[in-house]
């Protein structure tokens, strides 16, 4: 068995500092800003790894969660995002590492329209990393950064 480590550095409790844009494909540029606090443990023998997303003052009561799952006959990563608000997994993106960068792609529909969904790990350090979320409505020719992550590490986890 392959098992990837890929997100070993995601391991523990984290202080989350998030930039997102409300609106999206209008050329919106006030961007909203708030904290989170995060916690990342492996599942599955290290097959994949689950984390919890808290804010702080933003949309109280708001809770989301990352599940990711390592498929060993390809080598790739499935990320799946889910929330207290919809109660449903959200369509995977899919890739891998290359040289530090994690690159992730895959389809879902915003506002009844299809897009292209990108997520980009990069800046991984012991302490701290960068996470970003694309969107893309021309089936990925061009891409809108519409949420920005800098984690920095709080304590191990437990």
């Amino acid at each position: 068995m392959n098992i990837s480590h890929d997100f070993d550095f995601l391991f523990g409790r984290w202080q989350i500092e998030n930039e997102r844009l409300p609106k999206h494909f209008q050329g919106f540029e006030n961007w909203e800003r708030f904290k989170a606090t995060g916690e990342a443990k492996p599942i599955l023998g290290g097959m994949g790894n689950l984390d919890d997303f808290v804010p702080e003052n933003w949309r109280p009561g708001f809770i989301g969660m990352t599940l990711r799952l390592f498929n060993p006959a390809t080598q790739q990563w499935s990320i799946y995002w889910m929330s207290n608000q919809t109660g449903k997994l959200e369509p995977p993106v899919v890739g891998g590492f290359q040289d530090g960068v994690g690159i992730f792609e895959g389809t879902d529909v915003l506002e009844g329209r299809p897009i292209r969904v990108r997520f980009i790990w990069s800046e991984i350090t012991t302490n701290s990393a960068r996470w970003h979320q694309d969107f893309s409505d021309d089936d990925g020719q061009t891409w809108e950064t519409n949420w920005i992550m800098r984690f920095s590490k709080n304590t191990p986890a437990t």
